[in-house]
This record gives C-alpha cells, sequence and structure tokens, in this order.
C-alpha cells in the first residue's frame, strides 16, 4: 500500500481520484483540477525536450484533450496518473517530429504544378506574334479575311467554302493563297 504521507505518494492518490471521476462521471470539475495540477508540469516537460513554446502549448492542449477524451481507458492498476499522462506528451511530441520531418504536401503550392515548358521569353514572342497577326488580319481585304477564317479557324475544306460562298474553287483557292501572301509579308520571313 502506498505512503499517503509522502506528498509523491498523495500527489498520486489524488490524481487518480480525479481521473476516475472523470472517467465514471465526465466531472468538468475534477477534470479542471487535474488540468491544473498535470498541464503546467507537461509543458515544462515537453520544453525540456526542445519543443518551442507556441509547439509545448498546442502539444499540451493535445494532450489534455486526449485524457478527457480517452479517461475510461486508464487503467490504476498498470501506471500512475502522471505516467499515463507523460506517456501520452511522450507520443504527441514524437507524432509532431514525425509530421515535421514528412509535412503534408500542398499541391497547390506553385512549386509542385508543372510548367508548361514554354519560357517567359517565349510566352511573350508568341503573344508579339498574335498580335501582329491580329493587326495582318485586320488589313487583308474583307473577301479574304472572310475565306481564312473559315478555312482556318472554323476548319472548312476549300470545296465547302466555294459551295457555302456560291463561288468557283479556283477563285476559293487564289483568294486563300493571296491573303497568306500578304500575311507572309506583313509578318515577315518568320511567319
Amino acid at each position: 500500500m502506498a505512503d499517503i504521507t509522502n506528498p509523491d505518494n498523495a500527489r498520486a492518490v489524488v490524481l487518480a481520484e480525479l481521473m476516475m471521476r472523470v472517467a465514471r462521471f465526465r466531472d468538468s470539475a475534477a477534470f479542471g483540477q487535474l488540468f491544473d495540477d498535470v498541464a503546467p508540469r507537461v509543458k515544462r516537460y515537453l520544453l525540456r525536450q526542445g519543443c518551442d513554446g507556441g509547439v509545448a502549448e498546442d502539444l499540451t492542449q493535445e494532450v489534455m484533450l486526449t485524457v478527457w477524451q480517452r479517461a475510461e481507458i486508464f487503467d490504476p492498476g498498470r501506471s500512475t496518473v502522471s505516467t499515463w499522462v507523460f506517456t501520452i506528451a511522450r507520443n504527441r511530441r514524437i507524432d509532431f517530429l514525425r509530421r515535421q520531418r514528412r509535412p503534408e504536401v500542398d499541391w497547390n503550392d506553385p512549386l509542385l504544378i508543372p510548367s508548361d515548358g514554354i519560357s517567359a521569353e517565349e510566352k511573350l514572342l508568341t503573344e508579339a506574334r498574335g498580335v501582329a497577326l491580329r493587326g495582318a488580319l485586320a488589313d487583308l481585304p474583307k473577301e479574304q479575311a472572310e475565306l481564312l477564317a473559315m478555312a482556318y479557324f472554323d476548319d472548312r475544306s476549300q470545296s465547302w467554302i466555294a459551295q457555302e460562298q456560291r463561288l468557283p474553287l479556283g477563285t476559293v483557292k487564289s483568294r486563300l493563297r493571296l491573303a497568306l501572301a500578304r500575311l507572309r509579308k506583313a509578318l515577315g520571313d518568320d511567319a
């Protein structure tokens, strides 16, 4: 039988009684007393183990929440309340360190989004070519621009265009050739 005149043993008995009240009756007043006694010691332990103040505070809160939620599994025949609580604290610290070594992946992190393989310089050149092309298209005669739009933007065949526009196929082909020649001239040799 424990010597209750020893302050450590007396404390262990009081903590065990508080834990039993929490486990059996969900006694929040008993948990408050348990918290006031144990939480500061858990925080000091975590600080001594190398946790910074904020982490130690957070982990202490997690430990005490676990004590509240799992009080019914505490077995006074296997350990003291302090041993049980400090085992929980040790495990929470280990879990925290594991998470630090292998942080959760944020798939929206810009560094993880694959590049499209196009450099910024290439993008600027493409935009400049687009502006030049739109300008050259605007300078084409209306009938050539319309035929070009049908052939290349609407993906229509030359025979379909000829039928739709009621033009001879040769005329459609000539206007498209002329339109492309004007675009090449307007855009320079790189078109």
